[in-house]
């Protein structure tokens, strides 16, 4: 069977991981949750690609170059969940599995943050479980692609 390949996003800011608001979003680095990514992929028998931008057209840049070349997308879009309509439109020209995370419980902060523009195209949505969100994001992934 060949690879499974599965492209990551990390919206605006994500790349603050570890300086930005501890006491909210961890500790936890941007860079640690991509290396946790791609070991845990590598025993899954995926292969991952992780890109973070501030910038809402280099993520739809990318989702638009990986049209066809990827199995699953995990995303975190930041601040873009709310209202980052053209990635939005992006990540609706894909015919695979979205899987959104959250690192807090967008539905237990400020009420403006839980409404989200990509849950409508998700398979699923993981929120509040921190980093490791992600990783049961590619779990999912790495098992529903098996099928």
């Amino acid at each position: 069977m060949p690879e499974r390949r599965i492209l990551v996003l990390h919206g605006p800011n994500l790349n603050m991981l570890g300086k930005r608001e501890p006491a909210v979003y961890g500790k936890t680095t941007l860079a640690e949750i991509d290396a946790a990514l791609e070991q845990a992929a590598a025993k899954l028998g995926c292969a991952v690609e992780t890109f973070q931008s501030n910038h809402e057209g280099e993520l739809v840049d990318l989702v638009q170059q990986r049209l066809g070349q990827i199995d699953g997308v995990i995303i975190n879009p930041g601040a873009l969940t709310h209202y980052g309509l053209s990635l939005r439109d992006a990540l609706a020209m894909l015919s695979v599995p979205i899987i959104e995370v959250h690192l807090t419980n967008i539905h237990a902060r400020e009420e403006w943050r839980s409404k989200s523009v990509v849950a409508p195209l998700a398979r699923g949505q993981i929120a509040g479980l921190g980093w490791r969100g992600y990783l049961l994001a590619l779990d999912y992934l790495a098992q529903e692609l098996q099928q």
